[in-house]
């Protein structure tokens, strides 16, 4: 009988691993902010620069396209230069961007800037969740995993302040001011990642076992836990046989990481096939939602909604922010008390009767005009665009992140998480590109009818291919996609492990 475990969530070497984790996830705070502040910015930089409706359509997507280029080289780049060195790189290509930005004297230098942001963002979005759940415990996984979120969030609601604050300046200066200022994070984490430990699994698979031990002993609750996870680690790894490794011998330079994508997309075992659906799926769908639409173009959606004065539109927007940090932290208190797979189909219930009844306000309010909008109609409106944020921060926006960072077997985590974020900017874009675009062809109501109905499909999409992970070791989930379907949506609670003593040598428990 092993060594109990304690269950404290909230004991002191947690609390490290949640430190730890909260300086990994301030590079999400980067993106945030620049998705954040570009909303308001838009209205100045359209005024001074001239901008027409295609230019904002393209400045406000060519960050996610560009995080491509971040995303599908990060997982490989991890691999090789470890968790911490590359959340400094990505540090450092933000950092880049948004001083070029700041200083853009035309259009043609801002876009270039926000290229460059862009390769941060897919370096930050990869890193952040796959360090998190690499160095953080069973028990608190889902919260810390879900820190990134929060980040992004907290990023978004200073970017809505920038934008009330510095609107006072000059035209010239106030929306180059705004972007400029997403460098300052940069700074504080090029300081703060010198204090985080390496990932013990990435450790492990250099064959660094001693370093990747001493990790874990400053994050578990026991010396014996600690031994545990490092043997549950080397096994994922692929090295307990492996005399060499075992004894800490190093891998050959450049070697980990390589085959990864043979495994996944060319001869995948059944159980990778379903990790990578589940994984790939709820990236594809989270902005399916609408969450770019509302986040980016809150502006556009109250002045339809009725708010005409700049001052009233951004000072929404900041209401906006902080129902979104808000109900995130709720979110992160109970992903590891509820689990997954109840927050997430909670929160899409909320996101489809939302989205349901925004279209049918700003409908109204669209048709009414020029004349006077009903009262009912412009408050419904305002009102779900505050319930929707809320729906979608307390399941879908955090439990993207936690979930696809951590059902990835460990040989194939850096990667597969690298290609998740790969899909999910590539839809970010997509509907941020177009969803001018898209309300004027079918009005923004109708584009909201059409988003609810996107929501109805990635429900029915969680509920049948997605399993719960709650309270499972990385190293055993890729076992619970190894199930049949009907085996894979029981909670782990309500599997019943009968004791040994109780099995028969044919497998038939006895009375």
């Amino acid at each position: 009988m092993g060594e109990e475990k304690p269950r404290d969530g909230h004991s002191g070497k947690h609390k490290y691993a949640v430190a730890c984790s909260i300086i990994g996830s301030i590079i999400s705070i980067l993106m945030g902010y620049d998705t954040g502040v570009m909303s308001g910015a838009m209205l100045f930089i359209k005024e001074d620069l001239k901008t027409n409706d295609t230019q904002v359509q393209v400045l406000a997507g060519i960050l996610n396209v560009c995080a491509l280029a971040g995303s599908l080289t990060a997982g490989r780049i991890s691999d090789w230069i470890g968790r911490r060195r590359t959340i400094s790189l990505a540090s450092c290509i933000f950092l880049a961007g948004s001083a070029l930005m700041g200083l853009a004297p035309n259009f043609g230098t801002l876009l270039a800037g926000r290229c460059v942001a862009g390769v941060g963002v897919g370096y930050a979005l990869m890193i952040a969740p796959v360090y998190a759940a690499e160095i953080s415990s069973t028990q608190i996984r889902g919260s810390v995993t879900s820190l990134p979120e929060i980040c992004i969030s907290f990023g978004i609601l200073i970017g809505y302040v920038a934008n009330y604050l510095l609107a006072k300046l000059p035209l010239v200066y106030g929306w180059r001011a705004m972007l400029g200022l997403g460098a300052l994070p940069s700074a504080v984490l090029a300081v703060g990642v010198l204090a985080m430990p390496e990932s013990p699994r990435w450790l492990v698979m250099q064959g660094r076992v001693e370093q990747a031990l001493a990790v874990l002993r400053r994050v578990c609750d026991t010396d014996g836990e600690a031994d545990e996870r490092i043997a549950e680690i080397m096994v994922a790894a692929g090295l307990a046989d492996d005399d060499a490794a075992a004894s800490g011998a190093p891998h050959e330079p450049g070697s980990v990481g390589k085959g990864v994508w043979k495994e996944m997309f060319v001869q995948p075992t059944p159980p990778v096939r379903r990790i990578l659906v589940a994984a790939f799926g709820v990236h594809f769908f989270q902005h399916l939602t609408g969450i770019e639409a509302v986040v980016l173009y809150s502006p556009r959606i109250f002045k339809a909604a009725g708010i005409v004065t700049r001052s009233e539109i951004l000072a929404a927007t900041i209401g906006v922010g902080v129902t979104k940090t808000v109900f995130i932290l709720t979110a992160i208190l109970l992903v590891d008390r509820v689990g997954r797979r109840p927050l997430y189909l909670s929160s899409l219930a909320g996101i489809i009767a939302s989205l349901a009844c925004l279209g049918v306000g700003l409908t109204v309010v669209e048709r009414s005009a020029p004349h006077h909008s009903p009262a009912w109609a412009v408050v419904v409106s305002i009102l779900t665009v505050f319930t929707f944020i809320a729906s979608f921060s307390v399941g879908v926006g955090p439990i993207t992140w936690a979930y696809s960072s951590e059902v990835y077997p460990l040989r194939l985590r850096a990667q597969g998480a690298s290609v998740g974020v790969a899909i999910n900017r590539v839809m970010n874009a997509g509907v941020s590109m177009t969803f001018v675009s898209l309300y004027k062809a079918v009005t923004i109501g109708g584009a909201f009818f059409l988003f609810a109905g996107l929501a109805v499909l990635a429900a029915a999409f969680f509920y049948f291919m997605c399993p719960e992970t709650q309270g499972r070791p990385l190293e055993e989930i890729e076992e619970v996609f190894s199930r049949g379907c009907r085996a894979r949506l029981r909670s782990p609670a309500a599997v019943v492990e009968l004791p040994v003593s109780n099995v028969v040598p044919d497998g038939e428990a006895r009375p």
